[in-house]
C-alpha cells in the first residue's frame, strides 16, 4: 500500500510541476503580467496604445478567388492594447466573425516604420480559431492588410472608431 501511495505522490507531483511549467511557458508566450510602463514609452508607441485602447477596428475582408462576391463585415472590439516586450504588443480583443464571438489576449510582433505600427505575422495559432498569417498596418484613423487562414485569404482594411460608453 505505501508503494502505491508513493507512486500516486510521484505522478501528482510530476503532474503539478507540468502545469507549473506549462502556465510559465503561456505566460511568458502571451506577455502576460509584463505591461511596459505606457508612460516610458516612445511618443509614437503611446499615442498608437492609447489610440487603440478602447477603440474597434471596423471594416471589411475580402477572400481571394471570390472577387465577385462583396467584402463581408468584420469587427474587433479593442479592450485594451499594451507592449508587452521588445517589438511584442497584447491586443485584448473580442473577435466576431461568422459564428465566432470571443474575447482573447492575442500578442502579436509589431514594428514602426517611423509613426506607422505594422503587424506581421506567420502562422500565429489563435486558441479555438486557428493558425493565421498577416501582414496590417494603422494610419490615422484606417487600417488596412493581407491574412491567411489555411487555404483562404485576401485583404482586410476598415476604419479606427473609438468605442462610445
Amino acid at each position: 500500500m505505501s508503494t502505491a501511495r508513493r507512486v500516486v505522490g510521484v505522478v501528482v507531483g510530476l503532474l503539478l510541476l507540468l502545469i507549473v511549467f506549462a502556465g510559465g511557458y503561456l505566460a511568458g508566450r502571451t506577455g502576460a503580467g509584463s505591461v511596459v510602463d505606457l508612460a516610458s514609452l516612445p511618443d509614437a508607441e503611446r499615442q498608437f496604445a492609447e489610440r487603440m485602447t478602447g477603440s474597434s477596428l471596423v471594416g471589411r475582408f475580402t477572400i481571394a478567388g471570390r472577387e465577385d462576391r462583396p467584402a463581408r463585415p468584420e469587427r474587433y472590439d479593442l479592450v485594451s492594447v499594451e507592449k508587452v516586450g521588445e517589438d511584442l504588443w497584447r491586443f485584448n480583443a473580442r473577435l466576431q466573425y461568422g459564428d465566432v464571438d470571443t474575447t482573447l489576449p492575442i500578442v502579436v510582433p509589431m514594428r514602426f516604420a517611423g509613426d506607422t505600427p505594422m503587424i506581421s505575422i506567420s502562422d500565429l495559432t489563435i486558441p479555438a480559431l486557428g493558425t493565421f498569417t498577416a501582414r496590417v498596418f494603422f494610419h490615422g484613423d484606417r487600417y488596412s492588410g493581407t491574412w491567411q487562414h489555411g487555404e483562404y485569404g485576401g485583404h482586410m482594411f476598415g476604419k479606427i472608431e473609438k468605442t462610445t460608453e
